[in-house]
Formats: structure tokens, sequence, C-alpha cells
């Protein structure tokens, strides 16, 4: 599966960053009668930066074209056989990471992930992204048992854990209500 969603990368890529967007990653599922391939697009990240005065990130419209843009690249080379449905997403506020640079770019922040192969019997871990070799593609996650570094291609899925507080997005307690103990 990584091999068709690695060649589905190096023939979208090109198309989606004309229209002036990263194309994050490609997840693929295959089903017998309708399969799935889904697109994670994001401004690129200088252009991020620059989004002050209107955070807004991905939005309908870029979606939209990219999924025209992307039907046609599709549609010329005709790299799935079969039916399957096309959908284009933002990362949102759980992003997945599908690259090293990806997790290079939220050292600090907590990720989720599972692995291909299991360590000492566990596939799924949680921790905060200390550091990532880029050159190596190694990354070190600090997890309750402590310091646990993996190669990338290890990684079969890995996504950001969203610090809701910091994000602003916290249950607040309703007005007037008090624990009166």
């Amino acid at each position: 599966m990584a091999n068709r969603t690695d060649g589905l990368m190096e023939l979208l890529t090109p198309a989606v960053a004309e229209l002036g967007l990263e194309l994050l990653g490609v997840e693929w599922h295959p089903a017998a009668e309708h399969s799935l391939l889904r697109l994670y697009i994001d401004l690129p990240q200088s252009a991020e930066a620059a989004l002050t005065e209107a955070p807004h990130g991905v939005t309908v419209d870029h979606c939209e074209a990219v999924s025209r843009e992307v039907e046609a690249v599709l549609d010329i080379n005709d790299p799935i056989p079969g039916r399957y449905q096309l959908e284009v997403s933002s990362p949102g506020i759980d992003r997945p990471l599908f690259s090293a640079e990806q997790f290079e770019r939220h050292v600090g922040e907590t990720v989720k992930l599972q692995l291909r192969l299991p360590i000492e019997g566990r596939r799924r871990f949680q921790g905060r992204i200390e550091h990532v070799d880029i050159n190596e593609q190694r990354i070190v996650l600090d997890v309750d048992e402590g310091e646990l570094i993996l190669a990338h291609d290890s990684i079969e899925k890995a996504r950001i854990v969203p610090d809701l507080v910091a994000l602003g997005l916290a249950p607040q307690p309703k007005p007037g209500k008090r624990n009166n103990n």
C-alpha cells in the first residue's frame, strides 16, 4: 500500500503545488466496490505563518480546486483501476503526519501513532515529539516509559493530539455554576 500512496504523492504533488497548496499526504482505502482516495492539503508553511489577520487555513474553495485539478490528472494517468471516491481534506486540528519533515514542524507537540510492527508487544504509542533527525529519518518521542526512538518508515500512521486548552476549545464551566462542597 505504501508504494501506491508514494506513487500517487509523486503524481499529484505538482498539480496541488500549482494551486499554491501543499499535498501533505495520501491515504488509500481499497474496498470491493467503492474504494476511497483521501488527500490532505494545507497552505505552504510560509503562507501559513503569514496568515495573522485571517488564520482560516484551507477553505472549501481550496478543496474544490484541488479536487478538480487532481481528477483531471487521475483521468489522464489512470493510476487506480476500478471505481473509487476522491476526498480532499484539510488536516484539521488532529492533523495526520506523513513525513519526518512534518514531524519536525511539530516538535514539542503530542502525537498518537501506530507502528507497522510491534515494539515489546505494542503498536500504539502516545508521546511528545522531542527531536527529529531528518537525515536519518528518526523520530524521538517522550513516552511514559521514557525515550522512544523510531525510524520514520516504522510508523504506519500518526496524528497530532490537539491541546484543546491552548486552542481555546476546551469546555468551559457554565456561568453561575459553582461547586458548593
